[in-house]
């Protein structure tokens, strides 16, 4: 695959796609990437937790239109469609709860219509899973052949479970119909146009050492993550559209940190300390997050190039805009 002056993707050039939930915080960057890298994109996304200003640097691109729909109804599409791309879910644990239903309608209804959409148009689908689908697991780091330690009565099953009924969804129509599918597992994912109010911890840290009260940590924060810079995520999810894996496939940073480790980082990037201060821990919060990138490696010849460091003062500047400092 060849990539272009821009960092985008020539192979792209030319092609349409159809992104679900593209005005989110990470499908809005992979509809930037697809649109920069000379592709047509078909933006579908009813705002729920998305927004249209996440977008608003494509409206004036005529390869670019943002429609409000709701991916769970039918959807049609005219011309020829190549990928069919499912971002659509509430994905922090502040949307899912809010919105339980819903979240596993979109994992489930909204997979089905995409799948169809692909179907009829002979597209490759490609489903953003996560590593949520590892549920609180019992092995470190994960690999896609883990099998998962997932609650799915549980407040947080209403995502998880949705998200693993989606990847089984979606290899049911390779099986079945040959449909050519690609499935992402995403790890914690961070940088601009986060919401500040999403309640995942990146924005809940930078939002209260920006505003100098302690920042909020669940438990007594030794519960890890590996966060990788949204960049480094689009491109190894568009590495992986371009291939031919239709297995699942880890993208993340395996940069494991402590939720106390990433409180300091912040603090330390925002140049203002205000402390921590403890609170309950979440029901079934995982213990532990990282990924096994060896097959991302392999296939893809991709890695994370971007430190914690390094993500943490790119997406400064955005919390500063929207925090008004």
């Amino acid at each position: 695959m060849r990539r272009s002056a821009l960092g985008g993707f020539q192979d792209l050039e030319g092609k349409h796609a159809v992104v679900m939930g593209g005005a989110g915080f990470l499908g809005s960057h992979v509809c930037t990437w697809l649109v920069y890298s000379g592709a047509q994109v078909t933006c579908l996304d009813n705002l729920i937790t998305g927004n249209a200003s996440n977008a608003a640097h494509l409206m004036g691109d005529k390869r670019f239109r943002l429609i409000d729909y709701d991916v769970t109804d039918y959807m049609h599409i005219s011309g020829d469609v190549d990928y069919v791309m499912n971002f659509a879910s509430p994905a922090s644990p502040v949307d899912y709860l809010k919105w339980p239903i819903h979240t596993l309608k979109v994992g489930a209804f909204g997979t089905h219509k995409g799948l169809g959409l692909a179907l009829d148009k002979g597209a490759v689908f490609f489903l953003a899973s996560t590593s949520e689908v590892y549920g609180d697991p019992q092995v470190n780091p994960q690999p896609e052949t883990y099998w998962g330690n997932v609650n799915p009565i549980g407040p947080r099953g209403v995502y998880d479970e949705a998200k693993r009924f989606a990847e089984a969804m979606t290899l049911a129509y390779n099986r079945e119909h040959g449909l050519d599918t690609r499935i992402v597992r995403i790890f914690n994912t961070y940088g601009p146009r986060m919401r500040a109010d999403d309640g995942r911890a990146v924005p809940a840290f930078f939002k209260a050492a920006l505003e100098g009260t302690p920042l909020p940590v669940h438990g007594d924060g030794s519960q890890t993550r590996s966060l990788c810079y949204v960049d480094d995520e689009v491109e190894g999810i568009l590495r992986l559209l371009l291939s031919d894996e239709t297995d699942p496939v880890n993208i993340g940073n395996p940069e494991e940190v402590t939720m106390i480790e990433l409180a300091e980082a912040v603090q330390d990037v925002v140049g203002n300390h205000p402390g921590i201060e403890f609170h309950p821990r979440p029901t079934d919060d995982p213990t532990v997050r990282r990924p096994d990138t060896t097959r991302a490696e392999d296939i893809l010849g991709w890695k994370a190039q971007i430190s914690l460091r390094q993500g943490l003062e790119r997406t400064l500047p955005w919390f500063k805009d929207v925090l008004g400092h």
